[in-house]
């Protein structure tokens, strides 16, 4: 009875230890998220950016404000499918499982978004097909995993229909689209954005894992 009481309490400790640990993974993905987006929109509307010009706090509040949050919201459920999913296959991912890999997926992923919209291409079609092979390409050097390469690919066609029928509807246009009513590039974007969500969402899982871990030997 007393081993059984222990056990419980041990349990009981850890479950709470488990929610409470989601919801921090899940603000601090929301806010990584959120920062991106903010982020990135800056880099696709300023032009020949210099070190802090006056108008960029206004450039970084140019997009509608429920982008941001949007972007934060699926940043965080991206950042704990991922982790979710490694778990119920039974195939944890440790490849490169280390914060300077994940920094560096970051810049690259950054450095994509950076040259869709700033560097000059022939035409769309090369531009999309050559995003298409650094998004991959990011994949291939920080994940390799199916899982995660199937996911990306899931939720980028759908990010996609949804930003195609937020445009149908009005709710904010494209200057030259070129694939119905969106840049044909976007899907790589998003591809490229959910398998750096995903890899940020499985450092943060594996550090929490870790704790429990700790804190089951402790007890």
């Amino acid at each position: 009875s007393l081993g059984l009481s222990i056990y419980l309490s041990v349990q009981g400790g850890v479950v709470g230890v488990v929610t409470t640990n989601l919801l921090i993974r899940g603000a601090l993905l929301f806010s990584v998220g959120v920062f991106l987006a903010l982020v990135l929109n800056l880099l696709q509307v300023q032009r020949n950016v210099t070190l802090f010009p006056p108008d960029v706090i206004s450039s970084i509040f140019s997009s509608a404000w429920w982008v941001p949050p949007c972007c934060g919201t699926a940043s965080a459920m991206i950042g704990l499918l991922y982790p979710c999913i490694d778990s119920h296959l039974g195939e944890p991912h440790k490849f490169k499982r280390e914060w300077s890999s994940v920094m560096r997926c970051v810049a690259v992923f950054v450095g994509i978004n950076h040259a869709s919209a700033k560097v000059d291409f022939a035409n769309n079609v090369q531009l999309s097909l050559t995003l298409a092979a650094l998004s991959v390409g990011l994949w291939w050097t920080f994940d390799r995993s199916r899982s995660g390469f199937g996911l990306g690919v899931s939720i980028a066609l759908l990010a996609t229909l949804a930003t195609q029928l937020l445009v149908y509807n009005g709710v904010f246009q494209y200057t030259s689209p070129d694939f119905l009513y969106i840049r044909s590039w976007l899907p790589c974007i998003f591809f490229a954005g959910v398998i750096t969500m995903g890899n940020i969402g499985r450092q943060l899982a594996l550090y929490e894992y870790k704790f429990i871990q700790e804190k089951t030997h402790q007890d």
